[in-house]
């Protein structure tokens, strides 16, 4: 502990160790420079260059992004998962309920927006073409512009869906 800030200190050749420790590779040999480094001759006047460099050690591959991270292996490829197609008694369900909305669309008292969602449902659910002159109408009647922007495009897409299916 360093008595001057009660805090822990660290020196380099430690930092090393749990770099290394980390990285899973052996401790690199310290990087500090020695009392008596390396000497070469290097000019023509008799002096002595001194070289203090120190190479750092070579790493496995590194993160690209990060070289201070080591690349990890790519994640193992997950099997598709099969999307499972509803239980037949459900589909029955579903297939009688819109049976017994149908005829209610019109009766029911409902906001021009909630109608035409309600018969784009049922459009979709069935693909059933004759709705949509009645899903066009509950669109017009939408007060709000954007909202009766948003279903006319909505009823271009099913005539457009409906057209390519015809072809």
């Amino acid at each position: 502990m360093d008595e001057g800030t009660g805090k822990d200190t660290v020196d380099d050749e430690e930092l090393d160790k749990m770099i290394a420790n980390i990285q899973g590779q052996p401790a690199a040999a310290p990087t500090v420079a020695s009392a008596s480094p390396p000497v070469t001759p290097s000019d023509d006047a008799g002096t002595v260059v001194v070289s203090t460099s120190v190479t750092p050690p070579v790493s496995p591959v590194t993160d690209p992004v990060d070289p201070a991270i080591p690349a990890a292996a790519p994640p193992p490829a997950m099997p598709a998962t099969p999307v499972a197609a509803p239980p037949p008694e459900l589909s029955s369900i579903k297939q009688n309920a819109l049976a017994e909305l149908k005829p209610l669309v019109d009766r029911l008292t409902l906001s021009p927006a909630d109608k035409f969602r309600t018969t784009l449902l049922i459009i979709r659910s069935t693909d059933d073409v004759s709705l949509l002159p009645i899903a066009y109408e509950a669109a017009r009647a939408i007060p709000d512009e954007n909202q009766r922007a948003q279903a006319l495009l909505d009823i271009i897409k099913e005539v457009d869906f409906f057209s390519q299916q015809t072809k």
